[in-house]
């Protein structure tokens, strides 16, 4: 949670309509320059002035968020594991790579959902549930 003082600050550099954006979406205000989009329209911004480690973030094009909708690049880079974003870094300049299909679409996560993968086996328990009975009273 942000201060007042940090929120009216940033009101005042991102405006209205921003803010209530990222007020809904993220649960915080934050004003950053534009450094780049990926491949599915999400935004990534920065901002040196903020705390360590929170300096980098990224706007999705949903509303429903999920890590895996970032490019391995940008994910790169917004988890500081390197300086230059994507766009100004000429290793990580091509967005898809030779093995990928061009039109590929993205494939959400699905852990904790109805959809989740469930493993099946084959084999037989080598343990079994307890189940105590109890002994006719007397």
């Amino acid at each position: 949670m942000s201060t007042l003082t940090r929120s009216w600050r940033h009101l005042r550099k991102a405006g209205i309509r921003d803010a209530l954006h990222q007020m809904q979406h993220q649960g915080d205000t934050k004003a950053g320059i534009l450094v780049g989009k990926d491949r599915w329209g999400n935004k990534f911004f920065e901002n040196v002035d903020e705390l360590p480690l929170r300096t980098r973030w990224v706007d999705y094009r949903d509303y429903e968020s999920d890590a895996s909708q970032i490019d391995p690049g940008w994910h790169a880079w917004i988890s500081y594991m390197v300086d230059k974003p994507p766009a100004e870094d000429p290793i990580m300049r091509t967005q898809i790579r030779t093995w990928e299909e061009s039109n590929k679409q993205h494939v959400p996560n699905m852990t904790a959902t109805r959809s989740a993968y469930k493993p099946y086996s084959t084999t037989k328990s080598k343990s079994s549930v307890w189940i105590p009975e109890p002994a006719a009273r007397r």
